[in-house]
């Protein structure tokens, strides 16, 4: 019998390949998604550092000019955490967006998968059942040369 050849393996290789790819890109954005953290967390402790430092100096005693440069300051801390806080909200869509992909292809080539190990099973039976009728008729024709014989 011939060797199995499952038809659809081009297709297999192709999704994954396409899977393996998406999975690339979905690391490559989680990798933004922890930076973009980081780079926010960053933002958030300045905001911190300058808000102490502005308490301590208010209970020491501070110039009205001073005051305004730290409430200033502070202000331009909180933009940039609204605007850093918004890339990293883009960023977790984008990540959401490709993790849905990689679940769909990760479908796509389980299905083509649990296919080919359908054909594959079927034509392991097919191969034994051939086998069990050559056995069979070896063995009928053995008997007949004995009974001829005999």
């Amino acid at each position: 019998m011939k060797k199995f050849k499952f038809a659809l393996d081009s297709v297999l290789s192709y999704k994954e390949q396409v899977l393996e790819s998406l999975q690339g890109e979905h690391a490559a954005i989680l990798a933004q998604v922890r930076e973009q953290e980081e780079v926010l967390e960053a933002v958030w402790q300045d905001y911190r550092d300058c808000n102490e430092e502005y308490r301590q100096r208010k209970e020491e005693g501070i110039t009205i000019t001073d005051a305004m440069v730290y409430q200033n300051g502070l202000r331009v801390l909180e933009r940039n955490i609204q605007t850093e806080t918004e890339k990293l909200e883009e960023l977790k869509k984008q990540e959401e967006a490709k993790r849905q992909e990689v679940v769909d292809a990760k479908i796509d080539t389980s299905s083509i998968e649990k296919l080919k190990d359908k054909k594959l099973e079927l034509y392991n039976k097919e191969v034994a059942k051939s086998e069990e009728l050559l056995i069979d008729e070896f063995v009928s024709s053995a008997r007949a040369r004995a009974s001829i014989g005999a």
